[in-house]
């Protein structure tokens, strides 16, 4: 089992016990570190929503105003001219036919985002079994399914990032890194606010975020209040 620190049980005396404004949650963040290092910061939610009906599965993607901070790995599923556009515009690896055997053969999963077009796809699903679990199946949803393979790549490498609900309701979405400016997380935050907002299901009715709160990595988690407009 592991053990928390002498940094983690300082700031868990210091955290708020009651919700708190983003303002005041980014900026406890920011102030007790949880690590020596530049620690991710995530915003997690748990949502009210009827889990049993599969029409109201939440899932989406937001461009963080700021980026994420981190280096993203993306892959294109691709051939031909798709291929040579995603190359260009700066994708880690590039193929079709070698890149299906690596993942089925090997359990390839060395990225972060996969791309694919949309005659690829007629192979990709081949990989299914092993991308669908760890989150990195191509999805139209996700607007990762494209033949404008240039701009996906850029979107992914320029702070894109994706948000799934988990069968228990909650979700966690990256929103960049501690030693961003505050009013930079600040911004992010609130655009992943917006963008998981306006994947409530129309099906959905009564409180749709019923918590959320910021941490860091080894940090605490801090409760925050819940603005529906995100403002």
């Amino acid at each position: 089992m592991s053990k928390h620190g002498k940094r983690y049980f300082n700031a868990l005396k210091k955290a708020p016990k009651k919700e708190v404004t983003l303002e005041e949650a980014v900026k406890f963040v920011k102030d007790n570190a949880g690590a020596k290092f530049d620690e991710t910061v995530d915003v997690y939610f748990h949502l009210g929503k009827e889990l049993t009906k599969g029409d109201t599965a939440v899932r989406g993607t937001v461009k963080l105003p700021n980026g994420s901070g981190k280096t993203v790995k993306v892959a294109v599923f691709a051939g031909g001219d798709h291929a040579e556009e995603a190359r260009q515009a700066g994708a880690d690896y590039v193929g079709l036919a070698d890149l299906i055997e690596k993942v089925t053969k090997e359990g390839w999963c060395d990225f972060d985002v996969a791309i694919a077009t949309v005659e690829a796809m007629k192979e990709v699903r081949k990989c299914a079994r092993i991308l669908g679990p760890r989150g990195l199946m191509p999805n139209p949803k996700t607007g990762t399914v494209t033949d404008d393979t240039a701009t996906a790549v850029k979107e992914a490498k320029g702070g894109k990032v994706d948000f799934r609900m988990d069968k228990t309701g909650n979700m966690a979405v990256v929103a960049g890194k501690r030693s961003f400016d505050a009013d930079k997380l600040v911004q992010n935050i609130k655009a992943i606010v917006a963008a998981v907002q306006a994947a409530k299901p129309a099906t959905v009715k009564g409180v749709f975020i019923k918590s959320m709160s910021v941490s860091s990595t080894m940090g605490i988690g801090v409760p925050v209040q819940v603005v529906s407009d995100a403002e």
